[in-house]
């Protein structure tokens, strides 16, 4: 009888320490997923925030019709200078 105590108990012990390792790795895991889905919700708003400071803060664009003298430009376009130089 001795030995069937001594096995129930075991068992018993057993399942305990397994439910609650099983319980730890579960909420670790839902810990791993929120701070991920946080992260996620983060970055989003990062980028709309981008987006937006973008739209606020646009360069005007530079007509094609000016055109400056700045031979140490490497998109200097020699031959659109002279077009609206003759134009001008």
């Amino acid at each position: 009888m001795s030995t069937l105590n001594v096995f129930r108990w075991t068992a018993l012990g057993a399942g305990v320490v397994y439910g609650l390792f099983h319980s730890y790795s579960l909420s670790v895991s839902s810990e791993k997923k929120a701070a991920a889905a946080e992260w996620a919700h983060k970055e989003a708003l990062i980028a709309k925030a981008k987006e937006e400071y973008a739209k606020l803060h646009r360069k005007p664009a530079a007509s094609a019709t000016t055109a400056t003298l700045d031979f140490s430009d490497p998109n200097f376009d020699f031959a659109k200078y002279l077009e609206t130089a003759l134009k001008e």
